[in-house]
């Protein structure tokens, strides 16, 4: 089993209180989500970062890397944890506990899939992506992640922050240890992410699983927006370098959109430019 829905559901009243009424924007942590079974095996078979397949996000606003490609996922992660995820019993869950409707989820799973961060690595403070890259009436509502960390220590940072709408500060740290789930609203305003450079030893990453979720809308019924990074009040001068570097993200999405390329491709042709300057 990897999912006790009988468990949770008992609790789906509370948690939906929870869920409304949470700080900054509607969000809620579970410890022991997964079955601990199904937690301990999607760990033991958590791949380690590679070439072939990873996305290297490494520019000004992040450093981390992601494997979206569903035939490099091993099995138990595909076909297990996320299948599960996106099957229709787990829909009807998040969409009671979110109290949104009509749930899609995204089995190609852009810009999702495996999360791993090594010691140096950071994530920006950020608002999602608005709509799917590929489907222009997909707006992203939900964000689901699931924290694969054994004995993670504070020293260690990654802890994921959820900052104020107005970026005045940061009102809650989440510590991403092992088989705790996120969920949160990926509204215009939802502003999260892990800005220090993390202290980890150099054999130890963060890991994750990030799935996303949206609903089919009219394309004017909202704005259409490519990841939102925010500096935080006492960023400084690299302030002026996050907001830059938004820019060039906006415009490789506006591409990825019309051209309908992956992450993965430019994430080849940057592992060719930085293999030629060794």
């Amino acid at each position: 089993m990897i999912f006790d829905y009988q468990k949770w559901e008992e609790s789906l009243q509370v948690d939906q209180e929870k869920y409304q009424n949470a700080s900054p924007y509607p969000h809620i942590l579970f410890d022991n989500f997964l079955e601990e079974t199904a937690a301990k095996k999607a760990l033991s078979v958590f791949p380690s970062i590679a070439d072939k397949g990873w996305i290297h996000y490494v520019h000004v606003n992040e450093k981390k890397h992601g494997l979206n490609k569903l035939d490099l996922i091993p099995s138990f992660i595909k076909d297990g944890i996320i299948k599960e995820f996106n099957s229709p019993a787990f829909i009807s869950y998040l969409e009671r506990l979110t109290q949104i409707d009509s749930l899609l989820p995204d089995t190609t799973i852009e810009g999702g899939g495996i999360h791993q961060s090594e010691k140096g690595g950071f994530l920006n403070v950020h608002a999602d992506f608005t709509v799917h890259p590929h489907k222009k009436t997909w707006r992203r509502r939900v964000n689901v992640l699931i924290y694969l960390n054994e004995n993670w220590k504070e020293s260690y940072k990654g802890y994921l922050e959820l900052w104020e709408k107005d970026m005045s500060k940061c009102t809650v740290q989440i510590a991403p240890i092992f088989n705790r789930v996120v969920v949160f609203n990926t509204d215009e305003d939802s502003f999260h992410g892990f800005p220090d450079p993390m202290e980890c030893p150099e054999d130890i990453t963060r890991k994750s699983i990030a799935l996303y979720y949206f609903t089919e809308e009219k394309p004017a019924s909202f704005k259409r927006r490519a990841t939102n990074y925010k500096a935080r009040p006492n960023d400084g001068i690299k302030a002026v370098f996050i907001w830059l570097d938004k820019k060039m993200i906006a415009l490789y999405t506006w591409i990825k959109g019309v051209f309908g390329i992956n992450d993965d491709v430019v994430s080849k042709i940057l592992n060719l430019f930085s293999k030629k300057k060794k």
